[in-house]
């Protein structure tokens, strides 16, 4: 093992951490199984906690098995897929919680920027409160946040047009 190769998995894995994080949000959070867990995080609340936290607990538990699984076994392929995803968790956590949820104690909003692009695209994700018609599922990778207000618009158009009575 080579530290090059070592570094290069760990890389990929954190970068495919993005895909895995946004099919978990997707169909897992947003979906029947999970938003039981979910729920809360879109609700209003002054909670410093919520139950969509056991997400993060158990990404550590899966972080922290690979490291002991790696441990047992002495792979280095295994260590560096356990760096991989922690890194991608502790990097959720600074984004997500930190600065786009501000659960940190001090405040900081970027005024441009991708930290902003990021902001904004979660803040998008937001303006739905219900498991349904929601944008933007990813954690750190954000979408073009005026291609996401233009979906949201659109299908919010598409909902009062269905609502309305046949003439």
């Amino acid at each position: 093992m080579t530290l090059v190769w070592f570094t290069l998995l760990t890389l990929a894995v954190f970068f495919l951490m993005e895909g895995v994080a946004w099919t978990t949000h997707r169909y897992i959070m947003h979906g029947p199984l999970g938003w039981g867990w979910h729920r809360d995080h879109h609700e209003p609340h002054d909670k410093t906690f919520e139950v969509n936290d056991l997400y993060g607990v158990v990404g550590a538990v899966v972080g922290t098995g690979l490291f002991v699984v790696a441990w047992l076994t002495g792979l280095w392929w295994i260590r560096a897929i356990a760096l991989g995803v922690t890194l991608y968790g502790v990097v959720y956590a600074f984004v997500h919680d930190g600065l786009v949820h501000q659960r940190w104690p001090f405040h900081w909003m970027p005024r441009n920027g991708y930290a902003r692009r990021l902001v904004q695209a979660h803040k998008l994700h937001h303006a739905v409160q219900t498991r349904d018609g929601a944008v933007s599922f990813g954690f750190v990778f954000a979408p073009n946040p005026q291609r996401l207000s233009a979906i949201l618009k659109a299908r919010r158009a598409e909902r009062a047009a269905a609502d309305l009575p046949a003439e």
